[in-house]
């Protein structure tokens, strides 16, 4: 059964390589855009009031196979997850990015000045096209503006220790379906950790579950970098003892003793190590 989470078909439309896989009315070829906002909120309906599923981050890109009333339905390709987004929030041209953010949250400045403004905020693995020179220690964008040069790596770069990336939320407010760096959710913590070392990983927890390393025994020794799972959630062990996680009970990213959260919800249902 196909996962509608993942699969770009409605009753009438889907994307054409589906076809001959589901029904539909009409069968449409992607038309790519990207994000060109510091995040894009994808729905899953075309409503502002609709239910938050994931988030799309600057330089992302999204397939769109409908349009209308100022919606874009489509699917990331990231991820595959399929949703409504605003039409506004991305550029029709796709540029190849150069370079990504390093750190959990830098700025865009219109001009390479700290001080002019507007500034608009980008979050850990925005992918962006940098060109050539700095200036003041800015790096022009082809796009929009200006960030500054330290906040950014190559594109091609990975952080060693991914736990660390995680380390970098600790303290962020808890969001159903966030991932960039104003507020995030369990999986979307783990997501975009992994993705800062190169690591891909799908969106929710239950696909994360299913998907990421290899189950370890109930009982195992534990060590940083472990999965926990509990139904509908998932944790990262800091350390033997610590649980890294955005949970909807402290309503924010923390790290507290494995024990504490064992003694809430009883132990976990798998632990999976990459």
């Amino acid at each position: 059964m196909n996962d509608p989470r993942l699969t770009p078909a409605r009753n009438d439309v889907a994307a054409a390589k589906l076809k001959g896989k589901v029904e539909a009315k009409r069968f449409v070829e992607a038309s790519p855009r990207q994000v060109r906002v510091g995040a894009s909120v994808l729905r899953e309906a075309p409503s502002p009031s609709a239910r938050l599923e994931t988030q799309l981050l600057y330089g992302e890109v999204f397939d769109v196979y409908d349009e209308a009333d100022g919606w874009v339905w489509g699917q990331a390709r990231l991820d595959g997850y399929v949703g409504y987004a605003r039409a506004d929030s991305f550029a029709d041209d796709i540029e190849a990015p150069t370079h990504r953010v390093a750190v959990l949250r830098t700025l865009i400045f219109p001009a390479p000045d700290k001080k002019s403004q507007p500034p608009a905020p980008l979050s850990l693995n925005a992918k962006l096209c940098v060109n050539a020179p700095l200036q003041n220690g800015f790096a022009p964008l082809s796009r929009d503006g200006w960030v500054y040069a330290a906040h950014l790596a190559p594109i091609e770069h990975r952080v060693a220790d991914w736990v660390a990336s995680a380390e970098l939320f600790v303290g962020l407010p808890y969001l159903w379906g966030g991932k960039d760096s104003s507020a995030v959710d369990c999986s979307g913590l783990v997501q975009s950790a992994l993705e800062a070392s190169g690591i891909a990983a799908p969106r929710d927890a239950d696909m994360q579950e299913a998907a990421l390393g290899r189950a370890l025994a109930p009982g195992s020794a534990l060590q940083r970098g472990d999965l926990m799972f509990w139904p509908g959630h998932v944790g990262i062990m800091r350390s033997a003892h610590e649980l890294l996680h955005a949970n909807a009970f402290h309503m924010q990213t923390v790290i507290e003793p494995l024990a504490d959260k064992i003694a809430r919800d009883g132990p976990p249902r798998t632990i999976r190590r990459l």
